[in-house]
């Protein structure tokens, strides 16, 4: 008797759990072929954000790290030092030629300053010779006058002609120096255009080599949090390395969904989007079509597919979609990678 009501038990205990089984595959499948008919979804979908490369801008022995994995930093901060001695010697070279080049400005002034009172030492000497030009050459008209009347002699007119010769040489000779002297100030007008542009270089030299000893001190681009540290003390570097990597947490994280290209003609920029994270099961985010990408993602690949050689087996492509996600307090906790699951109402 007992062992007929245990098995009466065990049938009923079976029965109904047979028919909740049932119910829940039946509950499940009408939900799931409801949400086929409501939404276009996906689950190969990945937050994604803005990670960006702190790069080194000059070579050289790193002397002190001051950033850990993982750690949150602020725009500004120190995050290591590349040992400057090398650039700081470099800099106090700069500056010496710089140094160098504009003492000689100095030079150039008690030069052009010297030449311009032998310039004026010239024109006055040359007034002077004009003057003695001028009556030497009264007094030779008035001898040939006499000359040809037959009131002097000939051995006098040859003393005045020799004299007026002499005073033009003298002229002459001045002018020619003056003109010297003039040349020579423009001279030195020329050299100090030059080295003024060889102080213009020398300073473009010198705020290059403090450029490069402050690049020494590598900072924080924006305020983030920083991945994982790959770099080490006394590490030689090089321009351009990449030292670390840091998200952006002044940017806005958007969600990239590759829906099936069957898909894609439900789908509109401005559809409503509602994002499940798999890291926070249960929390539900939303956000908007943004962008479809103009082409399947396989186009983007190093090798993009070619099915005009060889057999051909077709694969259904998918298609990048850009999701702006709407702003809300759990954004914060999303992080570049996490995968999600997207579901897009139809219109």
């Amino acid at each position: 008797m007992d062992k007929n009501k245990t098995d009466k038990i065990v049938v009923a205990i079976t029965k109904w759990l047979g028919i909740l089984l049932l119910v829940g595959i039946s509950t499940w499948c009408v939900v799931y072929f409801w949400k086929g008919y409501q939404y276009e979804q996906t689950n190969d979908a990945q937050i994604d954000a803005y990670l960006s490369p702190v790069n080194a801008k000059v070579g050289g022995y790193i002397s002190k790290i001051y950033f850990q994995d993982n750690q949150q930093v602020k725009k500004g901060d120190t995050l290591l030092l590349i040992e400057e001695s090398e650039y700081g010697l470099k800099q106090e070279a700069a500056l010496a030629e710089l140094m160098s080049s504009r003492a000689k400005l100095p030079i150039l002034s008690a030069h052009e300053d010297t030449q311009l009172k032998t310039i004026e030492v010239i024109k006055a000497h040359l007034s002077g010779s004009k003057a003695k030009l001028t009556q030497q050459q009264k007094e030779f008209n008035r001898y040939q006058n006499l000359l040809a009347e037959q009131s002097t002699t000939q051995q006098k007119f040859d003393h005045v002609e020799a004299n007026l010769a002499i005073n033009q040489a003298d002229y002459d000779e001045s002018q020619a120096n003056l003109q010297v002297a003039q040349s020579k100030l423009q001279d030195f007008k020329a050299q100090r255009s030059a080295i003024e542009a060889e102080i213009r270089i020398k300073e473009a030299l010198l705020k290059r080599q403090e450029l490069d000893v402050r690049y020494t001190v590598i900072t924080a681009p924006f305020d983030g949090q920083l991945g994982k540290k790959t770099i080490q003390e006394g590490q030689l570097v090089q321009p351009g390395q990449t030292l670390a990597f840091l998200t952006n947490e002044t940017e806005e994280k958007w969600v990239v969904a590759n829906f099936m290209e069957t898909q894609i003609g439900s789908l509109h920029i401005g559809n409503t989007v509602n994002i499940e994270v798999d890291a926070f099961p249960g929390e539900q985010f939303t956000g908007t079509i943004q962008s479809i990408s103009p082409t399947t993602g396989s186009r983007y690949s190093l090798l993009p597919p070619d099915n005009a050689t060889g057999n051909f087996v077709k694969i259904i492509q998918r298609m990048p979609v850009r999701i702006k996600l709407n702003e809300s307090q759990g954004l914060a906790k999303l992080a570049a990678g996490m995968n999600a699951h997207v579901y897009v109402v139809k219109n």
